[in-house]
């Protein structure tokens, strides 16, 4: 293999700024990969012409459909003779990490002395679905790396048209905004859907995110087709003392300003004893005041999770939230978790039959429309659905508060069986 070097005066003018660049580890790393330098040569090239040259391919390993992302050059001459010889190959191999991205020092030592050994050592952590991408390896690699890695105890994540790689926050690990377990249901949904994304057979992407809040600090909301969000349904609980020193110390108006009126719902006031009252029936759950007074304030002691489906940037309609198909699911047995996955099974049998070849679970149901969806997998219509209210001026309303008053009666049966 070469070890030529390449001029790349566009690349350098990304090292001036006062920033880290990439193309700075990138050139350290070449001096002992020299594939690095024909990446960086193409780079160069494709700054000048504003053109991408890799394309794409079947790469894999025995027995799996997906995990590996090929990359070929086709940057060639008229003899098919590669530009940058080094890099006619640089695909990347996609790991699942561990739930909440709990690493171990010695995973990740053992994980880059792995790498150092088959491929470029260039490594993301991590890709858009939450993978560990390594980045930069021959075919003719593939397969070695692989069982070394699967050996240690690591596993290929989704990629193609395929359940993909499941991401959870930290969680209770760490956070004590969370309300459920979220590694549990991480690892849970995981497991049961290895083989559709080992072997992919959907008709397209399929995405599984979990977020112990409202703060969704995994973007799930609007990033995966099937999101569960830690919620409560009782009051927040407040410390009344707290919220007062809170007071004293910030003041009335940074209290006001910077907590009351930047609720949403417009549920918080201020007393003249400088204690907070909540109407809890208009919280929406946001967190924005628990995150501000995360002393005073915490999320209520019944706990669940909120399942929203949908969600994804922008494809054939433009991006997407997800949409609430399940209010709250509380979490208080083993029978309550495999509620969550059987919706998930409904989900994605429903979705594999009958949305067109790529096109997301969000299109599908824009497509279909809601009510269909909801049929389809067996859930009941809920008001908390609907994204806003209707605004035709002839719908009769003179029935809407029997149908109100048998949705309550049916959702307070729901409630007692459960308890």
């Amino acid at each position: 293999m070469s070890d030529k070097t390449y001029d790349t005066p566009n690349l350098d003018e990304l090292e001036s700024g006062p920033w880290p660049s990439f193309v700075t580890g990138m050139k350290r790393q070449a001096q002992d990969k020299p594939m690095l330098a024909g990446v960086l040569g193409q780079l160069e090239q494709s700054y000048t012409d504003r053109k991408g040259y890799w394309k794409g391919g079947t790469i894999g390993v025995y027995g799996y459909g997906g995990g590996i992302i090929p990359r070929f050059t086709e940057l060639k001459d008229e003899q098919d003779n590669p530009h940058f010889p080094e890099a006619q190959e640089f695909h990347t191999m996609r790991i699942i990490p561990p739930a909440g991205m709990h690493y171990s020092t010695a995973l990740l030592r053992d994980i880059c002395d792995i790498w150092e050994r088959h491929g470029s050592g260039l490594i993301a952590l991590h890709g858009q679905t939450g993978d560990i991408m390594l980045q930069g390896i021959t075919a003719d690699s593939v397969q070695a790396c692989f069982d070394e890695l699967n050996e240690y105890g690591l596993d290929l994540g989704g990629a193609g048209p395929a359940v993909r790689t499941g991401m959870s926050c930290v969680g209770a690990a760490r956070c004590e905004h969370s309300c459920c377990n979220e590694q549990k249901i991480h690892r849970m949904l995981v497991n049961n859907f290895l083989d559709d994304m080992h072997r992919p057979s959907l008709p397209y992407k399929f995405k599984f995110k979990v977020s112990g809040c409202a703060n969704d600090c995994m973007n799930s909301i609007e990033r995966s087709d099937f999101a569960v969000i830690g919620t409560w349904r009782d009051e927040i609980q407040v410390d009344q003392a707290a919220v007062q020193d809170f007071v004293r110390r910030k003041g009335r108006k940074h209290t006001i300003d910077n907590v009351v009126t930047r609720c949403p719902s417009g549920s918080l006031s201020l007393n003249d004893d400088d204690t907070l009252e909540i109407d809890n029936r208009s919280c929406v759950r946001c967190m924005h005041c628990i995150n501000v007074m995360t002393e005073a304030l915490a999320p209520g002691e019944d706990r669940g999770v909120t399942i929203l489906v949908g969600g994804k940037r922008t494809l054939r309609i433009g991006d997407l939230f997800g949409t609430v198909v399940v209010p709250f699911l509380p979490l208080r047995s083993e029978q309550d978790y495999q509620r969550i996955l059987e919706i998930a099974q409904e989900i994605v049998e429903f979705f594999a039959e009958n949305a067109l070849e790529h096109e997301r679970v969000g299109e599908m149901i824009e497509r279909i429309g809601l009510a269909e969806f909801l049929e389809a997998i067996g859930l009941e219509a809920d008001p908390n659905m609907l994204k806003e209210p209707r605004s035709i001026s002839y719908v009769r309303t003179d029935d809407w508060d029997e149908e109100a008053e048998r949705w309550y009666r049916r959702q307070q049966m729901a409630s007692e069986q459960a308890s």
